[in-house]
């Protein structure tokens, strides 16, 4: 009977860390990454919805362990999470994030993620991780100056009349290309650690050193920027317009992969206590996490999209493009160092430093107000009620 019982609380764990999944997916890295895209009209919503899932799918299974055991192992010390607690920390995140959906009001999926898991963690008597909380806190209060502010910068570099258009877009693309070179892919490092396109291009060529200092992963990265910063300026060269549009495709593929590198940790990081020992592998998890992101992408993420391109900012390819690249910035380092970061958050200030660049066109402040309120209240409301339920059910159980 005891036997029957721990599958029946282990299925029950896995069909909520599924429901958190495609809120998720429907939500925050399913609707965020090709919402410029779709303000600037480069893409259909159906179409976004679509390609999204897919690239969301790769992203949870290449880059996803670093957030996932983050969240499953460094919010709470002294304690590892029950299954009970995984059950309740999952179904309280992903409501609040299936209400932010259906309302139309983007809630931070890492608030409510974070603010539950930490609120059955200290209901099981577990300690406050201070250190991984200011390192979380950090990273959520620097993501809207960093990104509306580098949005901001980018659009004004653009309508700067001294700047040949051209050339600063293809050299956006050379700043993109060196950070994509030194992204972490679990398919290019050793076992259980993660590989960088530059570094493994430095160690294929391997060059001599200079004075003591191993250039092969800087050579390797400006190779890799100008590779990109010369493509793009072929492309605009022969069609402006169409070039632009494709760049900003591509930065919606790479936003939406990286989304499913930091979200999938939300998703399936509390049952990885669960599975501590049991022989199943992190990989196995990702995937089904990653299957999760796919549905909640393609059933779930055309409202949202439509939300975020039209009614936080009127966005056309240049603005598009510029709230894009601090945005896969942002979203890749917090996937290096596993934190976990709403993606809502990122694209959404991203917008508006692009929308104010522009004199505030499209930007709707009311609309703002009302979605920070949603951040701040979500990560109470769900610390609240993850504490709450799990000591009521803790004490009926028990």
């Amino acid at each position: 009977m005891v036997g029957i019982e721990a599958a029946a609380t282990f299925l029950v764990a896995g069909m909520a860390s599924l429901f958190m999944a495609w809120a998720i997916g429907a939500g925050s890295s399913g609707s965020t990454p090709f919402a410029p895209a779709v303000g600037a009209n480069a893409i259909s919503v159906l179409r976004a919805g679509l390609i999204v899932g897919i690239l969301g799918f790769l992203g949870a299974v290449l880059q996803g362990a670093n957030v996932t055991e983050a969240v499953g192992t460094e919010l709470i010390g002294g304690v590892s999470l029950s299954a009970t607690a995984a059950i309740v920390a999952l179904v309280v995140a992903a409501t609040l994030v299936a209400v932010g959906v259906f309302s139309g009001y983007p809630i931070a999926t890492a608030f409510t993620v974070t603010g539950a898991v930490v609120g059955v963690g200290l209901a099981l008597g577990g300690d406050p991780a201070w250190a991984k909380y200011a390192e979380i806190l950090a990273l959520w209060v620097l993501t809207p100056f960093v990104g509306g502010g580098v949005a901001y910068g980018t659009v004004k570099l653009l309508d700067w009349g001294r700047l040949d258009e051209r050339r600063v877009t293809a050299g956006l693309a050379g700043v993109v290309g060196a950070v994509l070179a030194n992204v972490g892919f679990a398919v290019l490092g050793p076992a259980g650690e993660d590989g960088s396109i530059a570094g493994t291009v430095a160690a294929a060529v391997s060059l001599p050193n200079a004075a003591g200092i191993d250039p092969g992963v800087p050579a390797a990265t400006l190779g890799i920027a100008l590779l990109a910063t010369g493509l793009l300026a072929a492309d605009l060269r022969r069609d402006f317009a169409g070039g632009q549009r494709r760049f900003l495709l591509v930065m919606g593929g790479l936003v939406a992969f990286s989304a499913g590198g930091s979200q999938v940790g939300l998703a399936i990081g509390p049952l990885v206590p669960l599975f501590d020992g049991s022989g199943v592998p992190l990989l196995a998890l990702l995937v089904g996490g990653g299957f999760g992101l796919l549905l909640g992408s393609w059933t779930g993420a055309p409202r949202m999209i439509k939300a975020i391109a039209q009614d936080y900012a009127s966005m056309g390819p240049r603005r598009s493009i510029a709230a894009l690249i601090p945005s896969f910035a942002i979203a890749q380092t917090a996937v290096a160092f596993g934190i976990p970061v709403s993606f809502n958050e990122i694209i959404v200030s991203a917008i508006v430093g692009a929308g104010y660049a522009a004199g505030q066109a499209g930007v709707s402040r009311r609309k703002m107000g009302y979605t920070v309120l949603a951040w701040v209240g979500s990560l109470a409301l769900a610390l609240g009620l993850g504490f709450g339920i799990f000591s009521a059910v803790d004490l009926i159980v028990g």
